[in-house]
């Protein structure tokens, strides 16, 4: 694991907010996702008119470092302004079931911080055990 801080990744989730497009919803959420070689992947939500089309920022973040060659996590880092904090969907939930089974899921508002083992957010998840025939 890198020497990046809680903090400093909860910063840059921060940071990745500001490039959300969030025009339909208005609901901005930034992400970063940590590998276990240290490198850090941001991401933003990203909306389309076509509500099914947009992709929420844990899953951008996710997609970027699978596509540059990450495979194992440590952390990721959600944040939005909301007046609670706010966990990830279902479908990043499902894909970070997929990918990133063992990372520790920080989120953030303004106020306050939630630190859970992914295990804990999504304690009965579809894998691929489900998917072996016999």
């Amino acid at each position: 694991m890198s020497g990046i801080t809680d903090e400093d990744l909860l910063g840059k989730a921060w940071e990745a907010r500001k490039a959300a497009r969030c025009g339909y919803s208005g609901f901005a959420v930034g992400a970063a996702l940590e590998a276990a070689d240290g490198r850090v992947f941001s991401g933003c939500n990203v909306e389309s008119s076509s509500y099914g089309l947009s992709c929420c920022a844990e899953r951008v973040a996710l997609f970027k470092a699978l596509s540059e060659g990450a495979a194992e996590f440590t952390r990721i880092a959600v944040v939005t302004d909301a007046p609670q904090v706010c966990p990830p969907c279902g479908a990043c939930r499902q894909l970070l079931a997929d990918y990133a089974p063992h990372v520790r899921v920080l989120m953030a508002n303004a106020r306050e911080r939630l630190d859970l083992p992914f295990a804990e957010l999504f304690p009965y998840g579809f894998d691929q055990q489900f998917l072996v025939r016999p």
